[in-house]
């Protein structure tokens, strides 16, 4: 049910959104801008359109902290399987021919992946949302094109094996993974796969977290889809700051003067590079930086951008 905004300054937050398997991220925007009946509703960090779980949304305002979750480590679950090769690394791509994978022992994939922990430098997949000269490389590969991304650093603080399971030739192993920024699962599993000789590709792959939010609090599709009210459901944007940044409770002064882009003085105790500047009624202000013992405001948001149920109650 679509509820719209009308009659109150553009509300804005964060919805969290369980993707379900078979949509790419931007069919999951798509739908959520006719719940809501807005169009500025963006998301940080696309799922590739197999894979499932936590996707975040901004609306309106929102739209502008996006960038900074993108950059939150992220976790998953999957399951890499090994015996072929995928011209995607994953099931969705062309498999090569298949090669027996029952002699791998449990030792051998350890001692692989023990490679694969820390700090890596890591070939993503040509398949990929990355840009290659201001296109998409998964546009170029189904264009035809032989794309190649250069290595980059990632970094994979756990890579652990949850299960190991034979399915005829194949040998499917579980992994659950906590991993930085730009970091591909789909490339762990081709990787592991080349080292052991076998090939290997992902068939399943379940985001758990994005920083400080998990599944179990992302909502089905379906479900918002009949709420009466969808816009209870959409996390403020101060809620959203008090578990990303540390605060700052501003005077009524401070308040408006944060909003007139004038800088008040960097407030004692603070050493974090980035705060955020809650205002007198709750709402969120302004984010800001150090700069010569002054905040420089790196965003800064109007007052009245609450829920619509919010502004209700």
């Amino acid at each position: 049910m679509a509820v719209s905004a009308e009659g109150v300054k553009a509300p804005a937050g964060f919805l969290l959104v369980d993707k379900p398997a078979g949509m790419t991220s931007h069919d999951v925007v798509a739908r959520a801008r006719r719940i809501f009946a807005t169009r500025k509703i963006g998301h940080a960090g696309t799922l590739d359109p197999m894979a499932t779980g936590v996707l975040i949304l901004g609306v309106n305002a929102g739209t502008r902290l996006l960038g900074h979750l993108s950059l939150a480590d992220k976790s998953y679950v999957g399951t890499i399987r090994l015996g072929a090769s995928s011209s995607t690394d994953d099931r969705e791509g062309n498999l090569s021919d298949v090669v027996d994978s029952g002699g791998v022992s449990a030792q051998s994939i350890e001692k692989v992946l023990a490679t694969l922990r820390g700090e890596i430098m890591q070939r993503p997949s040509s398949v990929s949302a990355i840009k290659v000269n201001g296109q998409r490389a998964y546009t170029r590969v189904r264009d035809g094109e032989l794309v190649e991304i250069p290595e980059r650093k990632v970094t994979v603080h756990q890579l652990d094996i949850v299960n190991i399971a034979t399915q005829g030739a194949f040998m499917d192993v579980d992994v659950c993974t906590k991993v930085s920024s730009g970091t591909y699962i789909r490339a762990i599993a081709r990787d592991l796969g080349e080292s052991l000789g076998v090939g290997g590709h992902l068939t399943s792959l379940r985001r758990t977290s994005i920083g400080p939010f998990n599944a179990a609090s992302c909502y089905n599709l379906e479900a918002l889809e009949t709420l009466s009210d969808p816009w209870a459901e959409v996390l403020p944007l101060a809620e959203i700051a008090k578990l990303i940044w540390p605060i700052f409770t501003l005077t009524n002064e401070q308040s408006v003067a944060v909003r007139m882009g004038q800088r008040i003085p960097w407030p004692e105790n603070f050493s974090q590079p980035v705060i955020a500047l809650i205002d007198s009624e709750g709402e969120l202000a302004a984010l800001s930086e150090k700069r010569n013992s002054e905040c420089a405001y790196i965003a800064v948001f109007p007052s009245g951008v609450r829920t619509p149920s919010n502004l209700r109650s």
